[in-house]
């Protein structure tokens, strides 16, 4: 076992923009829990800025309960007017793309929303974006955000090069 090693803060900031898939892996029955829970301790440990969205909490509560969520721990962060306006550059950019088969996105209805949590995490200067989302990693790429993607399937120690 890998144990959880320091964060160089000479890095990058410590903000982490938590999605909705990053809390729906977080039930011991998810093949990705084992992941999901060793980032949440290596963020706890660490010190990071866990950031949710009111719109990743109203997904949230779609298959959950709102009370499931550790808010006593997580800066909630609600969707305003500069969120709005970047949300409509990135959501022409995918629209466009997906129009021109630029962007290849299973049938996919919830591009607002993932434009929205973009423009979000983007407005805010996070340096991670934590999903478990591939479809949503398509668009993150199509966008070139600044924030690095984190994807659930890999270890937190590869991601971090910790091992």
């Amino acid at each position: 076992m890998y144990g959880y090693g320091k964060y160089d803060a000479e890095m990058k900031s410590k903000k982490v923009f938590c999605d909705t898939s990053f809390f729906i892996r977080l039930d011991v029955n998810d093949p990705l829990y084992d992941n999901t829970i060793a980032y949440f301790k290596y963020f706890i440990y660490n010190d990071f800025e866990l950031i949710i969205s009111t719109i990743a909490i109203a997904e949230y509560c779609t298959c959950g309960n709102i009370n499931e969520l550790p808010f006593d721990i997580l800066k909630i962060l609600p969707f305003d007017l500069e969120h709005a306006k970047r949300t409509g550059e990135f959501a022409k950019i995918a629209y466009q793309s997906k129009k021109t088969n630029e962007l290849a996105v299973s049938k996919r209805i919830i591009i607002q929303n993932d434009t929205k949590l973009f423009a979000q995490a983007d407005c805010e200067k996070v340096s991670y974006y934590i999903s478990a989302d591939t479809e949503s990693l398509k668009i993150h790429n199509l966008l070139k955000l600044d924030f690095q993607f984190i994807d659930l399937r890999t270890p937190y120690y590869q991601q971090f090069r910790l091992n």
